[in-house]
């Protein structure tokens, strides 16, 4: 399955260094792989440094810390990603186990109908991000009326009234902003891939479970009692998928926990900051638009989490209710009670949640918002004392 859900993934991140080397390019890309983490990490601190100086500066410390937070959780990100081959290697072999294996060309379409949503997610994000980081290059060109300044203001080791410093270390921002938003959204494309696909599992248990048939009157007592046979083999078959279901998002939650719940956490801040940001910039100048871009895309990235999260709740809730819908009544007695005890364990819906606390829901969009306007309306009060 990985090869339907897990192939663009796959390939951003070996281009992004973060995918696991072959025995034969092993060294080459871990030199590869410890330049682009040196790009990222040394952003990080040359913000952490920025962000010392103009400490207590309220419009400067503003500007500097949602992109602390940004790169703080991407660090973090990264960092857990590549310290857990073992569970990463564990969550890959569950995804080709023969119990998710497409049996049919219908099971088929509804795998490559869920990818290719999923991509098209990415390729919006991407996207955006390419639109957000020319803005971003740009304005520091058409802003400051000549005046040399870098496109981000985090402390720099170069002069940038000094050539070829100053093009040195522009360069340097506009690759390591480029390189760092592509790796953080890669890494919540796979993610929410990993919860897409347990939903599509979902998804297929239900269209099998559609596809149970009815006893006809006019069967003959052999041909019943193999239709029954047959019927109660089908249904033991998705509850034993149903369960993997459950085990293969435990994995993914267990490995991916603590990232998507520090995102949200560092969203709540960031959301509240680049608001602060946009009262403050003139409406009609780029960096105003370009931090609008921003905003837009973090709104999106959380969204993206919300509702795969959201999906796969949804889905195990109708597939139990598909389990009613099926003809029970004309299955035996072993049929009917295997099918109540299933419905009972289905009860409670399957839930991903972050940091094993917060269920990722619209709900919890919506109080992700609530609770950044909260912050934003204490802070321009502040402001404007």
């Amino acid at each position: 399955m990985t090869h339907i859900f897990l192939t663009r993934q796959k390939k951003a991140l070996t281009l992004l260094g973060h995918w696991f080397p072959t025995k034969k390019y092993r060294i080459l890309y871990l030199i590869y792989r410890c330049f682009l983490l040196f790009i990222q990490w040394s952003f990080l601190l040359f913000n952490i440094i920025y962000m010392r100086q103009v400490w207590g500066d309220l419009e400067e410390t503003s500007e500097g810390s949602y992109l602390l937070f940004t790169h703080a959780t991407l660090s973090l990100k990264s960092t857990i990603f590549l310290m857990s081959k073992n569970r990463w290697s564990n969550i890959l072999n569950f995804m080709e186990s023969d119990i998710f294996a497409a049996q049919t060309s219908v099971h088929e379409k509804i795998l490559s109908v869920d990818a290719m949503k999923m991509w098209s997610v990415y390729a919006f994000f991407i996207t955006s991000a390419t639109f957000n980081c020319i803005e971003w290059a740009v304005v520091p060109l058409l802003d400051n009326h000549g005046e040399r300044v870098f496109p981000f203001k985090i402390w720099m080791p170069a002069d940038p009234t000094k050539s070829p410093e100053y093009h040195i270390g522009y360069v340097y921002q506009v690759m390591a902003i480029y390189i760092n938003a592509a790796t953080f959204l890669t890494m919540d494309y796979l993610t929410a891939s990993l919860i897409m696909f347990a939903a599509t599992q979902l998804g297929i248990i239900e269209e099998k479970i559609k596809q149970i048939p009815a006893t006809p009157l006019s069967a003959t007592l052999e041909e019943k009692n193999k239709l029954i046979n047959q019927n109660n083999e089908i249904l033991n078959e998705c509850i034993q998928h149903h369960q993997a279901v459950i085990r293969f998002v435990r994995l993914v939650e267990n490995m991916f926990n603590v990232n998507v719940f520090f995102q949200m956490s560092g969203t709540v801040a960031i959301i509240c900051v680049i608001s602060f940001r946009m009262t403050i910039e003139p409406p009609n100048s780029i960096h105003f638009f370009s931090t609008l871009n921003y905003l837009i895309s973090i709104l999106a990235q959380l969204y993206l989490y919300c509702w795969s999260g959201s999906e796969l709740t949804d889905r195990s809730q109708i597939l139990r209710d598909t389990l009613y819908t099926s003809t029970w009544y004309e299955q035996d007695q072993r049929f009917k009670k295997t099918l109540a005890i299933a419905m009972e364990c289905m009860k409670r819906p399957i839930v991903y949640r972050a940091g094993y606390l917060i269920p990722l829901s619209r709900p919890t969009f919506v109080s992700v918002l609530r609770c950044s306007y909260s912050y934003f309306a204490v802070l321009n009060q502040v402001n404007n004392k």
